[in-house]
């Protein structure tokens, strides 16, 4: 049985992506192979971040006693855990929605293909980021329409390479798209003027839910 190392587990909502405002558990893993100019998790990032070692019959067991349909897997980077397709799986049998967070930079192809597809909500990393030469894009063709990309923009040079990502991939209509801002970085408005601008029709504005419900900084929500 595969086990992971799970900095935090908690029951809130969703504050992003196509279940926003729907509750979920969230399992949180530690390490992340990213460095994100605005990353709000920095405390879950390295080898040596506080975490537990958890199996997967664990961590089934913990949702299933929570009582929550929809399950967040998230970091950190998720796809770094060894083994986590059967996580996965177990989640799935059981009649959970699997929706995984990842920053982009893994492939995604293994578990794409597998008998118990999760639900991607893949970030592409905009240049104020920093980490923009570390995107996968050959993951754009494995997106469905259950799956997210999700922008997350801090200034009108990445909302310009947005939409020339959004172009050139031909992403609307085959995923659900959005658009959300670094916090404190840009105003709302100023992406919405964007979106009119641009007439970027199949793209939806959204904020992290989380961050205007409680403090910004908290941790398990």
């Amino acid at each position: 049985m595969s086990s992971y190392w799970v900095a935090e587990k908690f029951v809130s909502i969703n504050g992003e992506a196509v279940c926003a405002g729907e509750l979920a558990a969230f399992i949180r893993f530690r390490k992340c192979n990213l460095h994100c100019s605005y990353c709000d998790t920095r405390w879950a990032n390295s080898d040596d971040s506080p975490a537990v070692s958890m199996t997967a019959a664990e961590l089934s067991k913990w949702v299933n006693s929570e009582g929550i349909h929809n399950v967040t897997l998230t970091g950190g980077e998720p796809l770094l855990q060894q083994d986590i397709g059967e996580l996965i799986s177990l989640l799935s049998e059981s009649g959970h929605r699997v929706e995984i967070e990842t920053n982009g930079s893994q492939p995604l192809d293994e578990l794409a293909a597998a008998e118990y597809r999760p639900v991607f909500t893949m970030d592409y990393k905009l240049p104020g980021s920093g980490m923009e030469e570390h995107m996968c894009t050959g993951n754009f063709s494995l997106l469905g329409r259950d799956d997210t990309v999700k922008f997350v923009a801090g200034s009108m040079e990445d909302l310009d390479k947005a939409a020339e990502i959004i172009e050139k991939y031909e992403l609307i209509g085959r995923c659900h798209i959005y658009f959300s801002p670094v916090f404190g970085k840009i105003e709302p408005a100023d992406i919405v003027g964007f979106m009119e601008k641009k007439r970027l029709n199949g793209v939806r504005l959204q904020l992290q839910l989380h961050k205007y419900i409680w403090d910004p900084d908290m941790k398990g929500v």
